[in-house]
């Protein structure tokens, strides 16, 4: 799989938890994305935002060893660039 289709996945996922039709975070990718995703939205979207939160704390709660900065997570290449997470999931959510 390559970047951009990882981030079309993450993309979904985000946009499913933010809309509370999801499960939480299934992994350590998710519980680390959703934060940063959160961050981002949490000005035009608070509420999507709340939830993308409370989806990362269940799996960093429940796995308290995976815990990453953010910055891990950019060099992990879960999230290339901020800004355009920002315009993606602004767009998804503000879309539809």
């Amino acid at each position: 799989m390559d970047a951009r289709q990882r981030e079309a996945q993450l993309l979904i996922r985000c946009t499913a938890v933010a809309r509370d039709v999801a499960p939480p975070a299934a992994d350590p990718c998710e519980a680390h994305v959703f934060p940063l995703a959160a961050r981002v939205v949490q000005s035009r979207f608070p509420v999507e935002s709340s939830r993308l939160l409370q989806a990362s704390e269940r799996y960093v709660e429940a796995h308290p060893d995976t815990r990453l900065a953010s910055a891990d997570v950019v060099r992990q290449g879960w999230i290339v660039d901020l800004p355009r997470l920002r315009d993606l999931l602004s767009h998804e959510l503000g879309g539809r």
